[in-house]
């Protein structure tokens, strides 16, 4: 079986990751818009999104254990059939009661597809190509961020709710498509001795894994950093289609995209090229701060409207965009071989946990206060976060 970035193993990863992230950026935005149509208020509209993410983040903690039973290839065929099918169903009812029943199977699907998507290139690659492949598997999940997110709010407008939801159905495509990858042994293991060295996309000889005192110490600054940016973007994916005007929103969530997918891919190029691995995540937080600054001007009676609701989302898309590649890539350094499913999981888990906790906390806060004082809560929380991420101490 061929290796690395060119293998066609590689690239059917890709292209299924697309497909599975397509059905999951267009109904992002739209269930919570689903359930407000159906009667829920900002509450009701942000806990469809934390119910997703919850269900998600308890399903990642299972993954490397299923990795292990059944591995990569039927983890992501399985996840894809819960992501995909159920979607269609979601136009039975606006009701939220059944919409959550809808969610909580597709959170189980996308668990596992997160999970083991992220694992899986670990895997294939060796550990001098994981910030370059980070950085293109990140391109496989923001293009269809890109092109969906705001097309799906614009398609409610056009066609209406159904054709979404139909349309949600795509990780059915990438589960056939993976059905066609032959996935041989693991590749062969690559120790990594300096974890600085391999968050730059730089092969030491030494013995593997950081020890486990100082691996977790090493954790707790990316983790963080993805949590907070997480929750700045969950929050404004869940309320920007509520607050703003369907033109103002749609270019608001593409412009988050857009920021995101280059903020990921530069990200990877940097530490690979300029030996910036580690170094990355608190440029990427301050970024998430001057966005949801400007999100919390945009949201004032006197602010400056939709203009700066675009300019706060590009911003905090390209900080977080800037943290997803840098985290991963560190916290695949900091556990070596034998830990990639569980570094994938704990990534994932704070991705997903700050997206729910984006659309329920800041949702809570915005019930009684304004949305103003919503996305200042966010800002509180990415400035608490900046100090810890920061690059670990040298061994």
């Amino acid at each position: 079986m061929r290796k690395g970035l060119q293998s066609i193993t590689f690239w059917l990863l890709l292209v299924a990751t697309v497909l599975a992230f397509g059905g999951y950026s267009l109904l992002l935005p739209i269930v919570p818009l689903w359930v407000t149509e159906g009667g829920a208020g900002p509450f009701g509209a942000g806990v469809t999104t934390g119910v997703l993410m919850a269900v998600t983040v308890a399903t990642q903690f299972a993954v490397p254990w299923m990795l292990r039973r059944i591995g990569h290839r039927w983890v992501l065929v399985v996840g894809m059939v819960l992501m995909g099918a159920p979607a269609p169903l979601l136009a039975l009812s606006s009701d939220l009661a059944p919409v959550l029943v809808v969610t909580t199977v597709r959170g189980v699907g996308f668990g596992m597809v997160t999970v083991a998507g992220s694992a899986l290139v670990a895997e294939l690659l060796d550990p001098a190509e994981h910030s370059r492949g980070a950085s293109r598997f990140g391109l496989a999940i923001g293009l269809p961020l890109v092109a969906l997110l705001p097309t799906g709010v614009a398609v409610v407008d056009w066609f209406g709710f159904t054709a979404v939801f139909a349309a949600g159905a795509l990780p059915l495509l990438g589960a056939a498509l993976m059905l066609f990858m032959r996935l041989g042994r693991s590749p062969a293991a690559v120790t990594v001795d300096d974890p600085d060295a391999a968050t730059a996309g730089i092969v030491g000889a030494g013995s593997g894994a950081v020890p486990d005192t100082a691996r977790w110490r090493g954790e707790t600054g990316p983790l963080l950093a993805m949590l907070a940016c997480a929750t700045a973007q969950g929050g404004l994916i869940t309320f920007l289609p509520v607050t703003g005007t369907a033109a103002a929103a749609a270019l608001a969530l593409f412009a988050m995209a857009v920021g995101t997918l280059v903020g990921r891919f530069l990200a990877g190029e940097l530490a690979h090229r300029r030996n910036l691995g580690g170094r990355l995540q608190v440029p990427g937080v301050l970024l998430g701060v001057v966005g949801m600054l400007a999100e919390v001007g945009a949201s004032l009676p006197s602010g400056g409207g939709e203009a700066l609701f675009v300019v706060g989302a590009l911003l905090v898309g390209f900080g977080f965009g800037m943290v997803q590649n840098d985290s991963l890539v560190q916290l695949f350094a900091l556990g070596g071989r034998a830990g990639y499913g569980r570094a994938s999981a704990l990534w994932n888990a704070a991705f997903d946990a700050g997206v729910g906790l984006g659309a329920v906390g800041l949702g809570a806060v915005a019930g009684p206060f304004g949305f103003a004082v919503a996305y200042g809560a966010g800002t509180a929380f990415l400035l608490l976060v900046a100090p810890f991420a920061r690059r670990p101490a040298r061994r």
